[in-house]
């Protein structure tokens, strides 16, 4: 009796989700024919525990002119909870690239990244795929979890 008093709890914890908000400020580089660079900022929800719906917008220059860039993906997370460790995730989804004096351009986007911690509050990342070209990413994530993902 006194062990199942134990797991009620432990098992009322796997029945919730682990949904997160999280912003995240990198830099981005896509290398192509004409190559993007800049910085990017990013917006994601995570609906349910291994699923992350990621926005990420960018700034920055290609050929010496001015360029910005959005990307909508749908990502995998591999163990987002662990809070130590790295996390690994993949994503499909698509971009546009808009350079000033040009009409834009969209690509199919697939990526593969490496976070640490995703079940922390903060952490960096990584993030190496394809999108009208290679494209390389890095910077700091923030995560907002539920109340009850904090507690001890």
């Amino acid at each position: 009796m006194p062990s199942l008093l134990f797991l009620l709890p432990v098992l009322a914890l796997q029945a919730q989700q682990l949904t997160a908000t999280e912003l995240s400020l990198g830099a981005a580089a896509v290398m192509a024919h004409r190559t993007f660079a800049g910085a990017e900022l990013g917006l994601a929800h995570r609906p349910s525990g291994e699923s992350r719906v990621a926005l990420a917008i960018g700034g920055g220059t290609v050929v010496e002119r001015a360029a910005m860039r959005a990307q909508l993906t749908l990502q995998l997370l591999v163990n987002p909870a662990a809070r130590a460790g790295p996390g690994l995730y993949a994503g499909v989804g698509g971009a546009f690239v808009a350079r000033r004096g040009l009409p834009g351009q969209g690509f199919l986007a697939v990526l593969l990244g490496l976070e640490a911690a995703p079940g922390r509050r903060q952490a960096w990342y990584v993030e190496l795929g394809f999108a009208g070209g290679v494209r390389a990413a890095a910077g700091w994530r923030l995560r907002w979890f539920p109340r009850w993902w904090s507690r001890p």
